[in-house]
């Protein structure tokens, strides 16, 4: 979808109910419903921004379908129609949907977790290799929202909601270039990206043994930020300070 956006489909066979995991191109949405027979039946946003909301209303009119985002964002979520917050569960017919409040790229950002599934869709919170940029919340936001999304179990797959796998792995090399699993996913990555191939999903795992924004907390980055008495919150502001500018 767009650009570089992902728009994700959960589909529940027992009962046909079928969500949308933020609507970044209504055509897009449509057209993938209509190719595998399925009717829409939830929207379900992780955040306001119109790359991931500005499908609802089209979406809405064509299909009659729920949206359900984050109560704190009910004024900026076009069609609402319920609000939720971090620790409710939603049905989608027999798939359980839990609820995670993941502020930081915006104050009003959720994840949602399929924990039967063992997937989460985390939307701009959580990238491979990254995190989104902060445009309404604090370092220390961010920080707790990875962490909560680190709790899951490490097998959890990760659906984010850009492509920018290749772009972050560069910047990853810079600050943890010791690292042979990062070396090492950075070749993968590379190769799938030359292929045409998406790198979404990735794992809780990975992203911990990887993930410049997980691992604040480790020797090698600290030693290359030159680092190595600070705080992890003041290590993962650095990081995300240089990424802005990477």
């Amino acid at each position: 979808c767009l650009r570089d956006n992902y728009g994700f489909l959960i589909h529940d066979v027992a009962s046909g109910a079928t969500a949308a995991i933020d609507t970044p191109d209504a055509a897009s949405v449509s057209r993938a419903c209509e190719k595998a027979g399925w009717t829409l039946t939830h929207i379900l946003n992780t955040h306001h921004h119109d790359d991931h909301a500005g499908g609802n209303l089209e979406l809405k009119a064509k299909f009659g379908c729920k949206v359900v985002a984050a109560e704190a964002d009910r004024a900026r979520i076009p069609g609402i129609d319920e609000g939720v917050k971090g620790g409710d569960s939603l049905q989608l017919g027999e798939t359980r949907v839990d609820v995670i409040d993941v502020p930081g790229h915006t104050t009003g950002h959720i994840a949602f977790h399929l924990p039967n599934e063992k997937m989460a869709f985390v939307g701009d919170a959580l990238f491979a290799l990254g995190c989104g940029r902060l445009f309404e919340g604090t370092p220390a936001m961010a920080k707790e929202s990875l962490e909560r999304l680190a709790r899951l179990p490490p097998e959890t797959l990760v659906f984010c909601a850009h492509e920018y796998t290749q772009t972050n792995a560069r910047f990853s090399l810079g600050v943890d270039p010791n690292n042979p699993a990062l070396v090492a996913r950075a070749h993968e990555i590379d190769d799938m990206r030359a292929a045409g191939k998406p790198t979404v999903p990735t794992t809780i795992r990975l992203e911990l043994d990887t993930n410049p924004f997980l691992r604040a907390h480790t020797e090698s980055i600290r030693k290359t930020l030159g680092m190595e008495r600070a705080d992890d919150l003041a290590v993962f502001t650095e990081l995300r300070n240089r990424r802005n500018v990477h």
